[in-house]
């Protein structure tokens, strides 16, 4: 290694030499001991190497935009970035090697021809829970970690999986997995000891597969050592920063592959701009090839100027397609009827959450895997919806498995009708509908547009609507058929047809009821151990009174964070289950990294009730998370001071500034004008006239304007409002967390939404038979 780069580099290898108190030109081109093919001697040994390859790329060619190195070449990178020099670069990488070398009895297996969630399916089909997913290199080439004896049993269901075939890696240890937990804690203390810099050019962590931040360049390397290295996400990140062409140096190709691979996969949605600067990207020791790391290798590759850096583009999604998910006893939980009616391969769904949480990323993940989800089109714009409607109608695979949640907003009832015609243009099947107090025409319409009675006069509705309530009273009103004055009125206007007509009047409003419990929703503080049976009674009692041809279904949701959690919902009676915060803190969900990491630490104590934005006047509460955030305290104080005061002018002066400092940040004037604005741009001024004559209602729309501003922040991850991020969040995200903790789900970005599902749904057929063996 390196046998043309020493003598050209000499300064370079004194130091290594003292630093190393050997010396690394030995090391590297004699190598007499064998110890070459020891991590604690190849991490420095190759962090040497990259080094002086990389500095005799930049004495020729011009400096990088962008920098990215597979595990050990990280570090490189880094150099690279001046984040630190040489030397304290190899003393860094001298303690790593240390550490990693002292974790003995794992090992580490290339497999090859499978998609990583293919890999793990395979990995629970075979028992191999201690086993981890080490490097996610492309879309068919997957390092798994774990004890040795494990990776006997993984070797052996890949070579019986037609197509796969693995390549066993001559390693010490189970390196970028939960194994190296303990050395990574004592890394990351020896790294509070180390000076860092703010990268000068941006570098492409392994453990995010996206720029380091400034401030957290020891975080992450201490992370790296225990988590999957990304390297197929961030050979997609370059190509969406621009990267059209990569130069490999080494004696033989190990990167260039898997570049060649990503780029071939990249080719049909990302365009390609003007060429500039080389990037070097370093890489550690070879993935995929048994043995130790011949060469040092740097990959330049070219992209454009820096002005195209961090351009608005679309990033396409680089996670493996998901595997429809069906284990036999997970199937047969809940309703068969429910199952075969929405085309499901479990009772399952998840629900909605706001402002597009519930991504359209999501909801065809989900759709692709034969599962269901609800776009959240709660606080939306109808463009941003039917957008959202158009790339699902369009995606391949779903075969209509998936749904727009409709939330009810009393203060804007013309929005309710506006994306009822948005969802009937666009032929959308299926509706979440969620915050209804009682049956209102737009639901009616929805629901029954199509409808009719077949030859022998049963009628049929073509449209599925699911309505999330907290209360039997509310629930009666969707069990029952549409009130005949309704369904008359709606007939006189155009909005149903009379035969449409008839057949509603024979059918409820919504087959499928789901009973909110202990939820992020709005959920009345109501508990799912009573609420479920006394729905369920409920639904028998209606089903008879109504003499439906069909049985009304109830589905449980809030609180389902665990098998033992949806074995209990089964239990209790219910037809089908809903997810909801535990998808939140999954890589398809639309919101912050900032927000996920939050989560991601969250227990089951961690999240509080707070006021709805949508329902503020009403008083109506959501849970949220209460750890990391300042939000539910300041919320609630606001709810406090609308009860308690007339006008924003009874408020004392202390108040005033904390109002202006800490939850508006900015003066009341200013807030006012943007408030206003906001409510004329909506066609909603009447709100404004009543404000006008109503100085408690003008309090309320500033007070809600920050519900919507600390609501965006969350989404967007704006660091300076970390303070005030709302994120709603029911306890089942805790218990979630607690779950998966020590398996391959704990970090999140493993979190994949059909995981979740297969998770929950076979563990709780596990849970169920444990159970019933027990009490036999």
């Amino acid at each position: 290694m390196g046998k043309r780069l020493f003598d050209r580099f000499p300064e370079y290898e004194a130091v290594a030499d003292r630093v190393l108190g050997e010396s690394v030109r030995a090391l590297c081109l004699d190598d007499p001991d064998g110890r070459l093919n020891r991590t604690r001697w190849t991490q420095p040994a190759l962090y040497v190497v990259n080094a002086l390859a990389c500095a005799a790329a930049l004495a020729e060619e011009p400096g990088p935009d962008l920098l990215a190195g597979h595990s050990l070449g990280e570090y490189n990178a880094l150099l690279a970035a001046g984040c630190f020099d040489f030397e304290t670069g190899l003393r860094i990488v001298r303690r790593r090697g240390e550490l990693m070398g002292e974790a003995d009895g794992g090992a580490m297996l290339a497999v090859v021809g499978l998609a990583p969630d293919a890999v793990r399916a395979l990995l629970d089909r075979c028992g191999a829970e201690d086993v981890d997913l080490a490097n996610l290199n492309t879309a068919t080439q997957v390092v798994v970690a774990g004890p040795a004896r494990s990776m006997d049993v993984v070797r052996t269901a890949v070579r019986a999986t037609p197509g796969a075939r693995c390549v066993p890696l001559a390693t010490s240890g189970a390196f970028h997995s939960r194994h190296m937990r303990a050395a990574q804690q004592r890394f990351a203390a020896f790294l509070d000891t180390v000076e860092f810099h703010p990268p000068r050019i941006p570098v492409i962590a392994n453990v995010t597969g996206r720029p380091y931040p400034p401030d957290d360049v020891a975080g992450l390397l201490a992370r790296q050592i225990a988590a999957p290295v990304r390297w197929h996400e961030s050979l997609r990140e370059l190509i969406r920063r621009g990267v059209t062409e990569a130069r490999e140096f080494g004696p033989r190709p190990m990167l260039r592959p898997m570049w060649d691979s990503v780029v071939a996969e990249s080719a049909a949605d990302t365009e390609t701009p003007a060429t500039g600067h080389p990037v070097p990207v370093a890489p550690g020791a070879p993935a995929a090839t048994p043995g130790p790391s011949p060469a040092a290798v740097s990959v330049p590759a070219v992209v454009p100027g820096p002005s195209a850096v961090g351009a608005a583009v679309p990033v396409p999604s680089d996670a493996p397609e998901p595997e429809t998910v069906r284990d036999p006893a997970a199937a047969r939980l809940g309703s068969a009827e429910f199952r075969h009616d929405h085309g499901l391969c479990y009772a399952y769904l998840a629900g909605s959450m706001f402002r597009g949480v519930s991504s359209v990323a999501l909801v065809a993940r989900l759709g692709r895997a034969g599962l269901r989800g609800y776009f959240g089109a709660g606080g939306l714009d109808l463009d941003t919806v039917e957008k959202a409607v158009t790339e699902l109608a369009r995606t391949p695979g779903l075969d209509g498995r998936y749904g727009v949640n409709l939330l009810h907003d009393l203060t804007h009832p013309g929005a309710e009708d506006a994306l009822v015609d948005l969802l009937l243009r666009h032929d959308v099947r299926h509706v979440e509908a969620a915050a209804f107090t009682t049956v209102t025409p737009a639901v009616v319409r929805f629901r029954f547009s199509g409808a009719h009675r077949t030859a022998d006069g049963t009628p049929v509705a073509v449209r599925t609507l699911v309505a999330k309530c907290s209360r039997p009273e509310v629930a009666a009103h969707f069990m029952a058929p549409p009130a005949p004055r309704l369904l008359h009125r709606l007939v006189a206007e155009g909005a149903l047809t009379p035969a449409e007509a008839d057949a509603a009047a024979g059918l409820p409003v919504a087959q499928d009821i789901c009973v909110e419990g202990d939820s992020a929703g709005h959920t009345d503080g109501g508990v799912s151990l009573a609420l479920v049976p006394t729905t369920a009674a409920l639904a028998e009692r209606l089903t008879a009174r109504y003499g439906y041809a069909r049985r009304l279904r109830v589905g449980a949701c809030g609180g389902l964070g665990t098998p033992e959690a949806v074995a209990a919902a089964f239990v209790l009676g219910a037809d089908f289950v809903v997810t909801g915060s535990v998808n939140q803190c999954s890589p398809q969900a639309g919101t912050s990294d900032a927000v996920k990491d939050l989560l991601a630490a969250l227990d089951v104590q961690d999240t509080a009730y707070a006021p709805a934005g949508d329902l503020f006047e009403l008083g109506s509460r959501v849970q949220v998370a209460r750890k990391g955030t300042l939000f539910a305290a300041r919320a609630n104080k606001l709810h406090h001071l609308y009860r308690t005061h007339e006008s924003l002018d009874d408020l004392d002066e202390t108040t005033l500034t904390w109002l202006e400092r800490d939850c508006l940040r900015a003066p009341l004037d200013q807030v006012w004008k943007q408030t206003c604005a906001y409510y004329r741009d909506t066609g909603r001024a009447c709100e404004l006239e009543r404000a006008e004559r109503d100085p408690r209602h003008r309090m309320a729309l500033v007070f809600k304007s920050y519900f919507a501003r600390t609501n965006r922040a969350a989404q967007e991850g704006d660091p300076t409002e970390r303070a005030n991020y709302q994120v709603h969040c029911g306890p089942a995200a805790g218990a979630f967390n607690r779950h998966v903790r020590g398996t391959a789900l704990e970090p999140w970005r493993e979190r994949h939404v059909e995981r979740i599902a297969d998770l929950l749904m076979t563990g709780a057929a596990r849970v169920l038979k444990d159970r019933l063996a027990a009490y036999a």
